[in-house]
Order: C-alpha cells, then structure tokens, then sequence
C-alpha cells in the first residue's frame, strides 16, 4: 500500500533472513574488518582481471548469504542487483553461475537500497519468495571506466571518493526470523543541480538524498528524531555536510548523533582515500556488516538506510552532461 504521495508501506514487513559481505584488503584494514564475512588477501581475488574479480566477489557473497539461510540457489526465486561495470556485467556473470532467475538493476550506488525495495515489493506481495537483493563494486574497475586506469597514477582531487572493493547480500522473505524487517520505503526521483565534476560525486547526489528524506518524512508524519539512525550510503566528507545543512534549512536537522553515511566509518585515518568511500559496494557492504547487526542485537530498533547514486556514464560525461543523483530509502527495523 502507498502512504502520502511517495512512500510504499509494506503490509508483512519481508524479513531480512541473512546477509553477508565481502571486501579486499584496504577494506579489511577500517574500521569494521572483522565484521565482513570474507576480506580477500589480494584485490585481483585470484583472477586473471578486476572485473573477473568483482564478479567472483558478487557472486561469493551471494553464496554465503544463501550458505548462512540454509538456501539452495535454486530455492530462491528472483536475484535482483547490479554494479558499477558497463552492463553491469559482474551481476549479470553472476546471475549466469548461479542460475536464479535475473533482474540486473542499475542505480550506479543507490543499487543496495533499489534491490531492497523491489525485493520488498516482490515479497510483500508474494510474487516471488526468497529474494536475494545483491550489488558490488571495485575500486580498480569503477576507475577505468569512469576516470583514469590505475596505471595512469593520476593525481586525485580532494573531493574525490574511493570506491570500495566489496560486494554485499541481503535474503528476504515473508516467513522464518530474520536479521530485520523492511517496513516502508520511498523510491527517490532524480534530482540534477548542475554537478559536472565527476570527482565530486558527493556534491552530485546529496540534493537528491535530501529531496528523498524530505518526501518520506512528510509522507510518514515523521522526522529524524524518530529513527535510531539515519543512514546515507555513500555521500562522504563532502555530500554529507552539504545534506546536513539542506536538511537544517527546511527544519529537519540531522546531527551528528542520529546520522551515519557508510562512506566515511568502512575507512579510518590509516588510508588517504580524501573525501570517503563510494561504489555500490559501500553501503551494501556496511548495511551486512554494521547496520543489521545492530537492529538484530537491539541496540538499534528502527533505522533509515537510503543508498545515494550518481547516474553518469563516461559517454554522458564526455559530452559534457552534468550528473543526476538518485537516493532511495528503506525503513528497517529489529525483529
């Protein structure tokens, strides 16, 4: 059913039965490398290439969020996810091996929060149970294609984010316990103010995260005073102080204590990556490793994660267009 103008409430609250998360080595080293299922000792993960890499890591952990529910591949009846290559060939390799029926999404890094919501959707109305939603990203691939080879060794600019070398997997279903259940979620329009630097994805895709908050908190009657946290996916240094402050001019402060992006807590100081991380592999990873560990613990009983994506492509940013950003949210809440 729908609330307000934008918001879709789900009426059986689909269970997020297991998750689980793979990341390489700079990963490992922050903050919450314990708490990922699997850290690879060698970011090529034993491939012949990065995109060989990128798919082994999507496809690896699909396998062991579906090991960790007990489900068979082909139990499950829809995969829905995507990745930063062109046609999003990692998921698509995946789905290949896996043998689940397939719908690739594309929301660049917004992917996490879309696979959810429509896995969401596709559980709450009993059109296909189990679901796996799933996305991933490389650092080496995300930057040939979008920026320089890494043999390049060009310089980055202090607005730029590191794109994480992680895959994440969420499984859900009406029945069993979960992890979390989604209750309600507002699918995010495409805002474009005018970003063409695509070293400042941040500044890209904070005007579209702020244009989805305030859609869903008026549709819901409700305000970020009443979430445990509000979760951005991967705005870093940058997008997360321009959200901040649009949030507070339209009277919906976000403080420090009730906010999180995952692209500024997967790193730590040990590792120059500037402004934060970023790939669709940021917030799938931290939603597997940090956030539904704490809704499952009850430390955390209700939270907004909303995954951020800034929809260029090389050809649109050669051609001199400027970025769209997108920001879909999903409310979760603890068992």
């Amino acid at each position: 059913m729908r609330t307000g103008r934008s918001t879709l409430v789900f009426e059986h609250r689909p269970r997020i039965l297991s998750s689980a998360a793979v990341t390489g080595p700079k990963e490992g080293r922050g903050p919450l490398g314990r708490d990922f299922d699997l850290v690879l000792d060698d970011p090529a993960f034993g491939e012949k290439s990065f995109e060989q890499a990128e798919r082994k890591m999507f496809q690896t952990a699909c396998e062991i969020c579906l090991k960790k529910a007990k489900k068979p591949a082909e139990k499950v009846q829809a995969l829905l996810g995507g990745d930063l290559e062109n046609q999003i060939m990692a998921a698509s390799l995946s789905a290949r091996a896996l043998e689940i029926p397939f719908l690739g999404l594309y929301g660049a890094c917004s992917t996490m929060a879309e696979s959810l919501i429509l896995g969401s959707i596709l559980t709450d109305g009993g059109f296909a149970d189990p679901v796996l939603c799933a996305a991933g990203s490389h650092y080496a691939t995300a930057e040939r294609q979008y920026r320089f080879p890494l043999e390049y060794g060009n310089q980055r600019t202090p607005a730029a984010q590191w794109t994480v070398t992680g895959a994440g997997a969420c499984l859900l279903s009406q029945t069993g316990r979960g992890l979390a259940r989604a209750v309600s979620a507002c699918v995010g329009r495409v805002v474009d103010l005018g970003i063409s630097d695509v070293n400042n994805m941040g500044a890209a895709m904070a005007p579209a995260a702020a244009d989805t908050l305030l859609r869903f908190f008026a549709d819901t009657g409700t305000a970020p005073r009443d979430y445990d946290r509000v979760i951005s996916g991967d705005l870093g240094g940058v997008g997360s102080h321009l959200l901040k402050e649009m949030m507070r001019k339209e009277g919906q402060p976000l403080t420090d204590e009730m906010y999180l992006d995952c692209g500024l807590c997967i790193f730590d100081g040990r590792d120059d990556v500037h402004a934060g991380a970023s790939g669709c592999g940021c917030s799938a990873a931290v939603l597997s490793a940090l956030i539904l560990p704490k809704l499952r613990s009850g430390k955390w009983k209700r939270v907004l994660f909303m995954a951020t994506g800034a929809l260029l492509s090389p050809t649109s940013a050669q051609q001199g267009e400027t970025i769209p950003g997108v920001a879909h949210v999903i409310c979760l809440e603890g068992e």
